[in-house]
């Protein structure tokens, strides 16, 4: 619990200051998002509609909820910045019907950031919806990496937490978006679980991370529609690096049983939720004519196009990161990936294979499914959750291996700690550079000092807090993963000659 609270500043603060770096309703289907979030905080848990595929819900809102769609007035239109957005009154409180397409989805997460519609109105009454989202995403985020260094051998379990965090789930984390929490919990689920697993033998010295399993399990089954699948697979996965033996002595154990009847009650509510709402019905798009077998093998094909939405598509896809972030977390990708799949003992690597299967093949059997009601629908960002599983799964499965250590390994990880700095700020400067003065055929940094909108606390505010807490947590954590050896005993140089300190 001590790496988890030591984890969480740094991650809430990096969240929070995407909760005011995007403009409103600048991520997808955040609207939609934020009518269903104040509907349910007033008991309206699933609003009219006639049950049709793709048929829009209605909903009771207050008027100005009921009106934010005009605040994403550049939306997809990457040269148009949000100074196109009226003002939002916060008097306009009274209540009217709204469409939202998230109206039959699972009321778990609108419950939780809904509240603040209740007790006041206007921008800051849905930048504290954001804020509790993004302060229970992070918790759930340090829970992940508190689990990985409190393993016994850290370095590779915690360095594919690392890679996993990528600008896209620190920017959904700052929205008003169930996606972030989907993922976010199935990472706590699985690298607690693992916690828990290896020290099965003794569980009284895992008591936290066994309530963890079992909170994260109950609140990823209530996320998306999809969610279940993610947490069968944690499960299996880590059941696949383990063995039977720590299932079976976890479910032995009375708070272990506890935590396994808390989250299969989570699932229960979430199967009856689904089989009632119809949760499926609510994706929309447009008809077509591309039969189910096009459709699948069209995916298949565009299996790595949809990489680079783990990464960063920001905004309504209009926001792409620069190449050179692509680059550096497409190596990261891989290096982590091609570990797991190389791992000793081979006993750990059906794991990865068995979820980068699902993440191979998922996306075509999904899209086939709906493709002649609705068409092309993916995006990179509904499949995170379970590449983040395949990245954990990869590092877990190469925890045996040996620890890097020396001058070398310790130079080495500095350049990519500070490669990772740099790419995240990069992304974070280029989103911003989209929004205060929109994307130009021209290039146009320079023109970001003279914005035509700026968010709350100005870009350069936020983009000093930014480089300053990704700075400190890239510090902190070299000083984790490579502790300052102690002076007795170690070899040095000097006029030529190697001396042993005493």
């Amino acid at each position: 619990m001590r790496y988890t609270l030591l984890a969480f500043p740094v991650f809430a603060v990096l969240s929070m200051i995407w909760v005011f770096a995007s403009p409103l309703m600048s991520v997808p289907d955040e609207p939609a998002h934020t009518i269903k979030a104040a509907a349910v905080a007033r008991g309206e848990l699933r609003g009219e509609s006639a049950g049709k595929q793709g048929d829009l819900t209605i909903v009771t809102v207050p008027r100005y909820i009921a009106m934010i769609n005009a605040q994403a007035c550049f939306g997809a239109k990457n040269s148009v910045t949000p100074a196109c957005a009226p003002p939002i009154d916060a008097t306009a409180r009274d209540l009217v019907k709204a469409p939202t397409s998230a109206g039959n989805y699972n009321p778990m997460y609108y419950a939780m950031v809904g509240l603040p519609s209740r007790v006041m109105g206007g921008a800051p009454a849905i930048y504290i919806m954001r804020s509790i989202g993004a302060l229970v995403c992070s918790f759930f985020l340090a829970a992940t990496f508190g689990a990985a260094a409190s393993m016994r051998r850290r370095f590779w379990p915690v360095a594919s937490t690392l890679v996993s965090v990528t600008p896209m789930v620190l920017f959904l984390g700052g929205s008003v978006n169930p996606n972030a929490l989907e993922i976010v919990t199935t990472s706590a689920l699985f690298m607690n679980l693992c916690l828990v697993f290896q020290n099965y033998r003794k569980l009284n010295t895992v008591r936290t991370s066994i309530v963890l399993v079992g909170i994260s399990g109950a609140v990823l089954a209530n996320t998306r529609a999809l969610s279940l699948l993610w947490l069968a697979l944690a499960v299996v996965a880590a059941v696949l690096i383990y063995g039977f033996r720590p299932l079976i002595a976890t479910l032995k154990n009375k708070l272990g049983l506890a935590m396994t009847v808390l989250m299969g009650l989570g699932c229960a509510i979430s199967l009856a939720w689904l089989v009632r709402a119809n949760s499926f019905n609510s994706l929309t798009g447009a008809p077509s004519d591309v039969t189910p077998d096009q459709a699948f093998v069209t995916m298949l094909d565009r299996t790595f196009d949809y990489s680079s939405g783990y990464i960063g598509i920001m905004g309504w896809l209009d926001a792409p990161a620069p190449a050179a972030v692509f680059a550096f977390w497409h190596f990261a990708f891989a290096a982590i990936i091609v570990g797991g799949l190389t791992a000793r003992p081979v006993r750990a690597r059906p794991a990865v294979w068995v979820v980068l299967l699902a993440v191979i093949i998922l996306p075509p059997i999904l899209q086939a499914q709906v493709i002649q009601q609705i068409g092309y629908i993916w995006q990179g960002r509904y499949l995170l959750a379970l590449f983040v599983l395949l990245l954990l799964a990869s590092g877990v499965a190469m925890r045996l291996r040996p620890t890097p250590t020396g001058t070398w390994a310790r130079s080495l990880s500095r350049w990519l700690l500070a490669g990772g700095v740099g790419v995240h700020l990069y992304l974070f400067l280029q989103v911003l550079r989209r929004y205060t003065v929109g994307f130009q055929a021209r290039t146009n940094w320079t023109e970001m000092f003279d914005p035509a909108w700026q968010p709350p606390l100005t870009w350069q505010g936020l983009s000093v807090a930014y480089l300053l807490v990704l700075a400190a947590g890239a510090i902190l954590t070299h000083r984790f993963l490579f502790p300052r050896e102690p002076l007795a005993g170690r070899k040095v140089k000097r006029g030529g000659v190697e001396l042993v300190a005493a």
